[in-house]
Formats: C-alpha cells, structure tokens, sequence
C-alpha cells in the first residue's frame, strides 16, 4: 500500500536534474519534503530543467555538487546515470544517508499494480507491448520509466485499479530498496555496461534485484532459453514462470504473452496487438529514402546483440553508423551478421578507436567521423540505390547527447534535411 505520508518534511536531496530528476523533486515537494537538487553541469540543457521545477521552493544548485546537501540530507535520490563511485555518493556513505532510486521514491507513493521488465535487449518493445496489451483488456495503464514520461510524473494520477508497466534498467536497480513489482520480468542477459560492472555476474546480480522483494503473492517471468536467468530462479519467492520462444513468436512476444496469461488477457486479444504493432521509435524506424537508399533510425540499440538483430533484419546492403560511449562491450561479436550484408562502418564517438579495432578483421570498410552529422552526410554520398544507412550504435549516448531519443531525433532532423535538399535539385 502507498504510503503518502513518508516523505513529508524530510529533507531530500537529488543528484541530478535530467527529466527523472526534474519529476522526481516535483513530486517529492507535493509530498511535502523539503527538497534540494545538485547537478554537477551548469549548461543550458541543465537551465532548461531548473525552469520546470514547480517551486522555488526547490533549492538547485548547478555546476558543483555541495558535500553540506548530502550532509544536511534526511535521504538522497540518486538519478541512474551517476556512478556509484563517485564523489558525491561517497559522502552519502561517509554521512551514512539512505540512498535510493527515482523509482524507489514513486513506488512508495504509488498504489496501483508494477509490472517492471529488466533485460540486456528488448526492454522498450516488450514494456510497449504489454502496455497495449493492457489496453486492449480494458485496464487503465501507464507506460513509463526508460520509456514515455519518468514513474515520479504520473504517481499522482494513479488509483489502485490501475497498471504500471515499468521498464527499468539496471542502475535503477542498484540502489532500490524496498521496490516489490507485482509481476517482474527479465528478459535476457547478455554482455553489456561492463564499464560500469566488474564482470556478468556483477551485472546479473543488479539485474536479479528486481525481485528481492517478491513474495509468494508476486510473479516473477524469467526467461527460460538463458542458462543464466534459469538459474536465478532458485533465489526466488515469487511464483516463477518461465517463457520459452514459442512457434509463430519471437522472444519478446513469448515473455508478453507470459504476462498476458498470467494477467487472464485473452490470447486473440494479444495477437491482436502483435498483428497490429507497427514498432517504436527510433528502433528500426525508417526515416526517409532519398534516390533508393533507405535511411534506418536504430538509436535505441545500445549494445552489440540489438546492432546484430537489426542487421538481420535488413535485407539490403548496410552502411553501419555505430559509436558513442564505450560500455565494455567485445564489439567482435557484430561480425559474423555483418559479413557479406556490411560494407561499410562509418564510426563516431569515444568508443570510435576501440570498435575500429575490434572491428578489422571484417570483410568491410572502416571510416571515422567527427560527428553523426558527418557521419549521416559521408554515408549518404558513398551510398548507392538499394543500399540502406543504418544507424545502430550500440554505445550508449552521454558523450554526445543527452540520451539515445536525442541522438535519434538528430539523426531524423540530419536525414530529413539531405531529403530536403535532395528533392530541391530535383
């Protein structure tokens, strides 16, 4: 059961004012706590998110992070893309303050029911999914976490008769604390954030914490082709229940059509929202041809396996535009799906060097840029008709933009304008 009166006049403090942050101070000022946001960048982008703060109540301070607002701090909310290593999460642990999550903070004022889906790969189609699924049973949903808005924005609008499907990532995860989904999902496990984890298991285990809370009245959906995940449910309290890739379905429609049952939905009801699913943003969305090349926006593709199933799914000769910030990741693993369909690899970003490195020994050609708009532009002149430009970066965004929407939206407004000057000449 939500409990409404938690937060008020405790003394909080956010680390971080990206939209998670900017939500979750709102909300945690309407709850009656005393709030302070302390974001180490002071640019424009971070300006921007101060204005949409409802109060000046809220005490924000930029470009630095202050030790006095952890010090003075009854708890502090720490936003995903903050190392746990760093300077102002080591005072929190010199000051022995409570650290938690944005989602930990809208699930003790939530009181509807969590659906929450982890995973390497096919989190945002299978959090999608099930939200369309809902819908179509009539259930009041909202779709949020990594997806649509942050969970801290829509709290207020929940009642109990309502769903929340949840996608969350694992630094979400990492510092939860009392965080108990009534139905979690983990989807796969593949390499990925090992910049961030010392090695799988590390990884695996911020990933298992999805349902540390779960009790025998919970479900836990785990994915039952991975040696790993089938393994994990031994740690389980929840009723676990397995989902193998069924005929007709890919894995992603297998571990929805799990929730599905376990929610009584009637199966002509999710095959409906699988045949009329048309796909989602910036994950193998077509931008644009422009004289027979096909421009893909495959933003959302942040590790090697999603650049693999994109490539698969092509059927038209590649050039790949992958890069951004390294996540640890052996990009080697790409090859074999590249070979004979990739024949050309335009890089971009602090990862450029490494993945022209592990990428050599292909069967096609490698050229660095300085930017995705030079990369785009290149790309674009070297093309030929039936050829396809795929942007799929398998890096994570933060070294050049604010997050893989923005990235896939430059790349949109990039291809849109060689579209716009194409049709000029004629």
């Amino acid at each position: 059961m939500p409990n409404y009166t938690y937060f008020k006049n405790k003394k909080v403090t956010i680390i971080g004012l990206a939209r998670s942050g900017v939500a979750c101070a709102n909300l945690l000022h309407q709850s009656g706590a005393i709030v302070s946001v302390t974001e180490i960048k002071d640019d424009p982008q971070s300006r921007q998110a101060s204005a949409k703060l409802v109060s000046s109540e809220i005490k924000v301070e930029l470009g630095k992070h202050s030790r006095s607002l952890i010090e003075q701090a009854d708890l502090v909310v720490i936003s995903p893309g903050v190392p746990l290593d760093s300077l102002c999460v080591n005072w929190v642990k010199e000051y022995n303050k409570l650290l938690i999550s944005e989602i930990e903070v809208a699930s003790i004022l939530c009181p509807a029911q969590i659906i929450a889906i982890t995973g390497s790969n096919g989190k945002t189609t299978v959090t999608t999914l099930i939200g369309k699924v809902l819908e179509a049973a009539q259930k009041k949903v909202f779709v949020c976490g990594n997806i649509g808005n942050p969970f801290c924005d829509e709290v207020k609008k929940l009642r109990e008769s309502d769903f929340v499907v949840l996608e969350v990532s694992s630094f979400q995860l990492e510092t939860i604390k009392d965080f108990k989904p009534k139905i979690a999902v983990i989807l796969n496990l593949t390499p990925n954030h090992l910049d961030r984890y010392n090695n799988l298991q590390e990884y695996l285990d911020a990933k298992k914490r999805i349902f540390m809370n779960q009790d025998q009245n919970d479900f836990l959906v785990l994915n039952g082709d991975d040696p790993l995940l089938s393994a994990a449910a031994s740690g389980a309290k929840s009723e676990v229940v397995f989902f193998t890739k069924e005929e007709g379905l890919n894995p992603n429609q297998s571990a929805v059509m799990a929730v599905g049952r376990i929610l009584g939905v009637e199966l002509k009801q999710i095959q409906k929202v699988f045949q009329e699913f048309k796909g989602i943003e910036h994950r193998l969305e077509e931008v644009a041809e422009i004289n027979g090349v096909k421009f893909i926006n495959d933003s959302k593709a942040t590790t090697a396996d999603s650049a693999i199933w994109a490539i698969n799914n092509i059927s038209s000769p590649i050039i790949l535009i992958a890069g951004g910030r390294h996540k640890g990741i052996d990009y080697r693993v790409i090859l074999d799906a590249a070979k004979g369909k990739v024949k050309q690899a335009f890089l971009i970003g602090e990862a450029k060097d490494i993945i022209a490195a592990d990428l050599n020994g292909g069967d096609f050609s490698i050229e660095k840029a300085d930017t995705l708009k030079q990369a785009v532009t290149k790309a674009h002149a070297q093309a030929s008709p039936g050829d396809c430009v795929l942007l799929s970066p398998m890096c994570s965004s933060y070294d050049m933009f604010t997050d893989y929407e923005e990235r896939g939206r430059a790349f949109r407004e990039i291809v849109l304008d060689l579209a716009g000057e194409a049709k000029a000449r004629g």
